[in-house]
């Protein structure tokens, strides 16, 4: 076999170009969870790791002891601040359902997060199934508390 010039300039310039696209590619990534201490007060439970809009670790969310039954949104927003936390967010009740499901009555949970559109409604979920809709703040509805813990180096 003779190689000629225009063969190894050939193969040059589809290197060039695999090297090109291959540079393009989304890069490997290590996901690397530090041991981070986490305080728990007594009866809490760690419900587990938050992750920010990129992927990132941003906090660690923890199910406060306790819970409220037939409370009103307002009540259990207010009720929630009392207990040293506030009312999950949505994401964040289909984090403690999918760890913590065992913590909650098959019953409807208020969350934090208002209606977008109606500022009378709020959003709950039905820990029986994970089911999340909106109601009015009228209703009365069970709750649960968490609270947020972010380490200095996460």
């Amino acid at each position: 076999m003779t190689i000629t010039l225009e063969q190894i300039e050939a193969d040059h310039a589809r290197i060039s170009a695999l090297i090109e696209e291959f540079k393009k590619q989304p890069k490997a990534t290590e996901y690397i969870v530090a041991g981070v201490k986490i305080p728990l007060a007594p009866g809490e439970r760690y419900a587990g790791l938050v992750l920010g809009q990129n992927g990132e670790p941003d906090y660690h969310l923890i199910l406060i002891s306790g819970e409220i039954e037939d409370a009103q949104w307002g009540r259990a927003c207010e009720w929630a601040i009392e207990q040293g936390g506030e009312l999950p967010t949505r994401s964040e009740q289909s984090l403690l359902f999918a760890n913590l499901k065992g913590e909650f009555e098959a019953a409807y949970y208020w969350s934090g997060e208002r209606h977008e559109t109606n500022s009378g409604w709020a959003w709950y979920q039905y820990f029986g199934n994970g089911y999340q809709y909106y109601s009015n703040h009228r209703n009365e509805l069970r709750a649960r508390a968490v609270r947020r813990f972010i380490p200095s180096v996460i």
